[in-house]
C-alpha cells in the first residue's frame, strides 16, 4: 500500500488547510515509527511494515497541483495499482472535524486529486477526505485553503489528524470497507 499525504512544501504552508493531508501522514509515520525524510520520487518517502505487509509513506514536495507526478514516479517504480493507493486530502464540502473515505470517484475543486487522476489516468483510487471548514462567501477558494486555523478550530483540526490517522491504521489492517463503516462521517 502507498500511502500519500497531500500539501505544499515549506514553512510558509506548514500549518495551512491544504496541508491537513501532511499532518495526517506525518501522524501515521510517527505511531509506526516510519520517518519520511528520503528525497524520492520528488518528495519526501518512507517504507515500513503493518502486521507483516510492506507500507510505503510519500509527501510529494511538487506543490499541490503538480502531486500527480511524484505519485506517478512511485507507483511506477514499484508497480503500484490504483487500488493500492490511499491519498490523504483536505476538503471544504464535509462537516468540519470529520473525515469520509472514498474508495474511488472525481477530483471535484481539488488540483492535487486532479493532478494524481490525470498522471496516473486513473480515479480507482480511495481517498480518505479530511474536512478543514467552509470559505466565507466572500473568500476566493485559493486564499481560504491556503489560511491557517483560528485558535478555536486548532483543537478540532487535532482530533480530526488523529480520526485521519486511526481510519488509515483501520484501513490497513481490515480494508477500505471496514474503515469506512467504521469512520465516514466521525
Amino acid at each position: 500500500m502507498l500511502i500519500v499525504g497531500l500539501g505544499n512544501p515549506g514553512d510558509r504552508y506548514k500549518n495551512t488547510r491544504h496541508n491537513v493531508g501532511f499532518m495526517a501522514l506525518d501522524a501515521v509515520a510517527e505511531h509506526l515509527s516510519v520517518p519520511v525524510q528520503t528525497n524520492k520520487f520528488k518528495g519526501l518517502y518512507g517504507e515500513g511494515r503493518i502486521l507483516g505487509e510492506k507500507v510505503r509513506l510519500l509527501k510529494p514536495m511538487t506543490y499541490m497541483n503538480e502531486s500527480g507526478q511524484s505519485v506517478r514516479e512511485c507507483m511506477n517504480y514499484f508497480k503500484i495499482a490504483p487500488e493500492e493507493l490511499l491519498v490523504l486530502v483536505d476538503d471544504i464540502d464535509i462537516k468540519f472535524g470529520t473525515i469520509r473515505i472514498r474508495k474511488s470517484g472525481s477530483a471535484g475543486t481539488h488540483n492535487g486529486l486532479k493532478s494524481i487522476i490525470y498522471q496516473i489516468q486513473s480515479d480507482r483510487f480511495p481517498r480518505l477526505k479530511i474536512a478543514v471548514g467552509q470559505k466565507k462567501e466572500h473568500m476566493d477558494l485559493a486564499s481560504f485553503v491556503l489560511s491557517g486555523f483560528s485558535k478555536e478550530e486548532i483543537p478540532v483540526m487535532e482530533e480530526t489528524i488523529d480520526k485521519a490517522k486511526k481510519a488509515t491504521l483501520t484501513l490497513l489492517k481490515e480494508g477500505v470497507d471496514s474503515a469506512m463503516n467504521t469512520w465516514n462521517g466521525k
